[in-house]
């Protein structure tokens, strides 16, 4: 029986996040969700659980409502390294969910290297 994209998708969410969560404890998680119209990126803290900085293609003052694309996926990257650096955080792990690490992920993540975050 073959398993539907969802449930690979979800499996490889799992399977990145547990790695990551081993090799990287104490350290903050930048977490990513990409959808079809939007992508959205969180700062979390995992042992207090809460969110520290987050940074979204849906912020009014960011102009890039409804806007999927490198370009603001690379704008999103930067604007989240400056939130980071205004919460005090200065490195985190990159937890890029069941996302490839390709195109719209790569260029936030390179957005948030360039703006000052050790990722």
């Amino acid at each position: 029986m073959a398993n539907s994209k969802r449930k690979l998708f979800l499996k490889r969410r799992l399977r990145v996040r547990n790695k990551l969560r081993s090799v990287n404890a104490g350290r903050m998680r930048l977490s990513v969700h990409r959808s079809n119209k939007n992508i959205s990126v969180q700062l979390i803290d995992d042992v207090r659980g809460v969110t520290l900085a987050s940074a979204s293609t849906l912020e009014k003052d960011l102009g890039l409502i409804g806007k999927n694309n490198v370009e603001a996926a690379a704008k999103v990257g930067a604007t989240i390294a400056e939130r980071a650096k205004k919460a005090g955080v200065e490195e985190a792990y990159f937890d890029r969910g069941g996302f490839l690490f390709h195109g719209k992920v790569k260029a936030l993540a390179d957005a948030a290297r360039e703006g000052g975050l050790k990722i």
